[in-house]
């Protein structure tokens, strides 16, 4: 599920750490100005707050957790073969978000995509950065075929975003989040390989990486 952040493990290589950082780590792909780096549990009091933010609650449609909850989910996560998750981090390594590809099917090559920024870094334009930078991962480095988002239908940032990165709106499913006592509609977007390839704005990568695909912004 994405969340509203309006627009204003796998393929890491080692060495290509976020600038400046007092704990360098390390980083699996860079953006215009984010770098996404592999998802550790001591990473659970960033990502427990993040979750908990109501912005980001509803748009996620999930419940706050104990800190603990999360600490173990992220602990467990890392082990699950269909997803990567990863830490949205500035050049100088201050976290700013949690992006994932969830749900991946080598098979059929599909996954889904979902995003969780910090309040205060929202609407500068670092949503769209990451998941720039985590699609060209699935369609770079893994095969992918197809992408998906899903949101809530009155999320018209995203839905927006989604739409001038070369996602097509494929449906609604009509009442499918209970969030609070109140049921949403979903929209559901997905972005196929040949869109990608196919879209003209540049995208930034390791080095040895393609050098075109979309942009977006979550």
């Amino acid at each position: 599920m994405i969340e509203d952040v309006a627009e204003t493990g796998t393929g890491c290589v080692a060495g290509d750490e976020a600038e400046d950082a007092d704990i360098r780590r390390e980083t699996c792909r860079r953006g215009r100005a984010v770098a996404l780096a592999p998802l550790d549990v001591d990473d659970a009091e960033p990502v427990h707050a993040w979750r908990a933010d109501p912005v980001a609650a509803h748009e996620v449609c999930v419940w706050p957790r104990a800190l603990s909850a999360v600490r173990e989910r992220i602990e467990r996560d890392r082990d699950e073969p269909d997803r990567d998750d990863f830490l949205v981090l500035l050049p100088d390594g201050t976290p700013i978000g949690h992006i994932a590809l969830t749900d991946q099917d080598m098979v059929d090559g599909t996954a889904e995509i979902m995003l969780v920024l910090d309040p205060d870094h929202r609407g500068r334009g670092h949503g769209a950065d990451a998941v720039d930078a985590l699609v060209d991962l699935a369609f770079g480095e893994l095969p992918m075929h197809r992408v998906q988002a899903v949101t809530h239908t009155t999320n018209t940032a995203a839905l927006g975003v989604l739409a001038r990165s070369g996602f097509v709106q494929e449906g609604v499913r009509r009442s499918a989040c209970l969030h609070r006592g109140r049921r949403y509609d979903v929209a559901v977007l997905a972005l196929l390989r040949e869109e990608w390839q196919a879209h003209p704005a540049p995208i930034l990568g390791h080095a040895g990486r393609r050098t075109t695909g979309f942009r977006s912004s979550l």
